[in-house]
């Protein structure tokens, strides 16, 4: 886990106010929180931000299960919303009774994880697929067979998500079967997709993507479409995000407060602040993805209306992940403890 002490703290010193409002501990995902949106929050309030950052939702959901994190702001994907929830790890916050919450997205107001809004307050939301070098690949990628059935230039070359989660419903997609099924039968096909693939796997990781892509380590790579706009403008090279014919998986992360928090009127703050469209505008202008507040469009960067990545064709299937039965759970992780040994 790394520790993100945010230089801005003390490059900014002297714009905070003078007495300090107590502090603010964040449990995010790896470069997935935006400085100016962290420094603009201390201004107005005094709080101190402190930020830690995990890779997967299973960390997340590790970590809270083990208790005593000190966090008081964790950002887990809408299905592990619902999982937190029914385990008792989320603190109400009444979310849906706040004053800014009017300017949710009708579309993502008390959704089906949180059907009260008694939760969280939407991050931001976007879809799972694969980013690819065109220039190396030397074509444009319209399929997930490319992807799970690599042909033999690929071999060493193809980067995978470190945990099933997002992957297994890629295939799930790609081999037409239901997500979260409790048939052994689904389980044993998803297992050879994978397995057949695995030639072709470099490593399995849900970070260093981007620059894996970049260097040329990764010809192919599972990305979330912000993440893989990000690694496009930065590294200036040829770094495409596919939308496969078959579909893609959708997400919506949401910032909740964990039972346990040390401050949990600062973090109600913090669910307060971020659903005002000129500040979750800095966090989609940092991380590149989707947000859920209407009127947040006008304090946006301008090339973020035109991105490719944020536009998904009429054509192809956006399928968000569920949470799924303990007996499904069962087999996913059979089959990904299995393919990893």
């Amino acid at each position: 886990m790394k520790r993100l002490l945010l230089a801005l703290a003390a490059t900014t010193a002297l714009s905070l106010p003078a007495h300090a409002e107590g502090e603010l501990n964040i449990y995010n995902w790896v470069e997935y929180t935006s400085p100016q949106l962290i420094e603009k929050f201390t201004k107005e309030t005094g709080i101190k931000v402190t930020i830690d950052t995990y890779d997967t939702n299973e960390t997340l959901l590790a970590k809270l299960k083990a208790g005593g994190t000190g966090y008081d702001v964790v950002v887990p994907s809408q299905h592990f919303v619902e999982i937190m929830a029914k385990e008792g790890l989320l603190m109400e916050t009444g979310v849906g009774q706040m004053s800014t919450y009017a300017n949710v997205d009708k579309r993502w107001q008390k959704p089906t994880w949180d059907p009260e809004a008694k939760y969280c307050a939407p991050w931001q939301w976007g879809t799972a697929s694969i980013a690819y070098r065109k220039d190396l690949y030397g074509k444009e990628m319209t399929s997930l067979k490319e992807f799970f059935e690599p042909e033999e230039a690929l071999k060493g070359k193809v980067q995978v998500f470190k945990s099933p989660d997002e992957v297994y419903n890629m295939a799930n997609i790609y081999l037409n079967k239901p997500f979260c099924s409790e048939n052994a039968e689904d389980a044993k096909a998803v297992q050879t997709l994978f397995e057949g693939q695995k030639p072709a796997v470099v490593t399995y990781n849900s970070e260093n993507q981007n620059d894996n892509l970049a260097n040329g380590t990764a010809i192919m790579a599972n990305n979330w479409n912000g993440f893989s706009m990000r690694a496009r403008m930065d590294s200036k090279t040829d770094i495409v995000y596919a939308y496969p014919m078959e579909g893609v998986v959708g997400w919506l992360d949401s910032a909740c407060v964990p039972v346990g928090s040390k401050n949990p009127e600062n973090a109600k703050k913090f669910l307060e602040f971020i659903m005002k469209p000129e500040n979750i505008a800095l966090q989609t202008n940092y991380a590149r993805y989707s947000n859920a507040i209407v009127g947040s469009e006008a304090f946006m960067d301008k090339d973020l209306v035109e991105a490719a990545e944020l536009k998904v064709p009429e054509s192809v299937p956006v399928k968000f992940g569920q949470a799924c039965s303990p007996a499904a759970q069962k087999l996913i992780d059979r089959v990904w403890t299995k393919l990893l040994q």
